[in-house]
């Protein structure tokens, strides 16, 4: 297995991994986030749309960790930096 090789495999598995590990902590975070507004609605009906909007904020920005995670992942198969490197050693190599 060459260079090139190496690096387009390890690309593909570190992609795989980060969005699988990078999006079950959000996951948890935001099922954690809805279980207790729902708890808080329940307790509170009157500061029903006070928690309902906080809810939403905070669940954008848990939920943008997951994004992040999902953009790093495209770069890794799309974008890689390594690459550019690798072709260069490979090129000069010869």
């Amino acid at each position: 297995m060459d260079t090139l090789n190496i690096i387009a495999v390890t690309s593909i598995i570190m992609a795989g991994l980060t969005t699988g590990i990078g999006t079950i902590a959000p996951a948890l975070g935001e099922g954690k986030a809805v279980s207790s507004a729902l708890g808080s609605i329940a307790q509170q009906p009157d500061a029903a749309p006070t928690i309902t909007r906080t809810l939403f904020v905070g669940l954008a920005m848990i939920e943008s960790i997951a994004i992040y995670c999902f953009v790093i992942s495209i770069i890794l198969i799309f974008a890689n930096p390594f690459w550019n490197h690798a072709l260069s050693q490979a090129a000069g190599g010869r």
